[in-house]
């Protein structure tokens, strides 16, 4: 098995954390460098990173990798709960990676635009829910939807996005996961 993708993705690094004990490869892709942009093209048409190439089986996304993974070994799945929680950080990561690519490409994301207002709102909401999970002890064990929370706050802390002072527990929740091995083997910085 191999898994693609970059060091600095968010959605890479919740598949790397969660395959610590998993026999996998990874394989590195600088998906704006001409050659790795082939290779994407030509094994992924999301154009999308993380993928996962098993024998003959590619697997496209990192909620689906999970789920491609959990069944391949017999681990436990996810349950409703859990899969809204996904939902709620899937969303609001979704949202600040479109919004770093937009900055990135000279767009003001902070104009009074209908587009970039319903994005910082989503991103508002999200986090507050998360928040309130994070206090009710949602995220007390380290399981996939926790290892995709720290990887959310971890990301838009390193891009600088976020400013988490309204949200203590995901901020707690973040510092007292950041020192677990595979969080430091998996840091971008």
């Amino acid at each position: 098995m191999i898994l693609y993708g970059s060091t600095t993705s968010p959605f890479v690094r919740r598949i790397r954390i969660f395959t610590q004990a998993i026999p996998l490869e990874f394989k590195i892709l600088d998906i704006f460098a001409l050659e790795d942009r082939k290779e994407l093209i030509a094994k992924n048409p999301t154009l999308k990173v993380p993928f996962l190439v098993d024998d003959e089986v590619s697997v496209f996304d990192s909620r689906i990798i999970h789920r491609y993974l959990c069944e391949k070994f017999e681990l436990t799945p996810l349950n409703w709960k859990q899969e809204n929680i996904l939902t709620l950080i899937d969303s609001v990561n979704d949202t600040l990676v479109s919004m770093f690519l937009l900055s990135k490409s000279d767009f003001d994301t902070t104009a009074d635009k209908l587009f970039f207002k319903l994005q910082r709102q989503r991103i508002a909401n999200v986090l507050a829910a998360l928040e309130k999970d994070c206090a009710q002890g949602s995220f007390n064990d380290w399981h996939y939807p926790s290892i995709c929370l720290y990887c959310l706050i971890d990301w838009a802390q390193f891009r600088e996005l976020v400013d988490f002072s309204d949200y203590p527990h995901l901020v707690s929740f973040w510092q007292g996961n950041s020192r677990r091995a595979e969080v430091v083997a998996t840091d971008p910085r």
